[in-house]
């Protein structure tokens, strides 16, 4: 039985927490109204994922998770994410949720957030985080590559270090591209390859074992020409490296795109 559109009353901050399997409800009818905050969970169970999703493996399912979080909320990657969301607005796609470490640094213009993520990581400081965000939010587990919004719904689309893990990261942004809206942005922070050949041949020569330690994070991805190739066109690219981490891992891209 389809669930029914989150009910929002003006002026009533609220919280709500449900967990759905319902994949029939279009997003703008499920965010329907205005004035409460909700947190909601969707499962597509009858969306498989694609060869290069599955995560098994006591590590990758308790360890790394916990691993990466601690890595992740660390002050300069903070720092990175406020510079980075500060340009977001209206309705937000964020792509690769992981355990909602963007959700402090997202702007007041920013009205809902849908945040894919196909694995269930740290449930708990998932929910936490989300319940405290100050506009709606809904995790939805599926991947990528397969989205479920119809074409023109967001007005931006953000991936903060998750281009470097989707299997095929192409087929991703494609659906990224067709879900956004005509005038929307793609906000994007990510690591990858880097412009020094030296270093980038290090990359290649150590990827294998940053895919194993690290759950499919690939260290030799070129961002910027992945973007382009999806059909986006950059409008604003930072190169830099990050400082504090290993320069193998700090080769930065953070810019911005737009689907025309």
């Amino acid at each position: 039985e389809p669930s029914p559109p989150l009910e929002r009353a003006p002026g009533r901050a609220t919280s709500c927490v449900r967990s759905t399997g319902d994949s029939n409800i279009p997003y703008q009818e499920r965010q329907a109204g205005a004035g409460s905050v909700c947190y909601t969970e969707r499962h597509l169970e009858s969306t498989p994922p694609p060869p290069g999703h599955d995560m098994p493996g006591f590590y990758a399912q308790h360890i790394f998770p916990r691993l990466m979080d601690w890595v992740m909320r660390g002050t300069r990657f903070q720092h990175e994410r406020e510079e980075t969301l500060r340009q977001l607005h209206g309705s937000v796609l964020e792509i690769g949720f992981g355990t909602g470490l963007n959700l402090p640094h997202y702007p007041k213009a920013v009205t809902e957030v849908a945040a894919v993520e196909p694995f269930v990581l740290l449930p708990a400081t998932v929910s936490q985080r989300s319940t405290e965000a100050p506009m709606p939010v809904e995790v939805v587990r599926v991947t990528a590559e397969h989205l479920p919004f119809g074409d023109g719904t967001f007005d931006c689309a953000l991936s903060t270090w998750t281009l470097c893990t989707i299997p095929d990261v192409l087929a991703a942004l494609r659906e990224i591209r067709r879900v956004l809206k005509p005038d929307g942005v793609l906000v994007f922070l990510e690591h990858g390859r880097s412009d020094d050949a030296r270093l980038a041949r290090w990359q290649d020569l150590l990827n294998p074992l940053q895919r194993l330690v690290a759950c499919g994070c690939n260290l030799n991805r070129p961002i910027d020409s992945l973007v382009t190739e999806a059909g986006f066109k950059i409008t604003h690219l930072d190169r830099y490296t990050m400082p504090g981490v290993p320069r193998i891992g700090a080769e930065m891209y953070r810019g911005t795109a737009s689907p025309a």
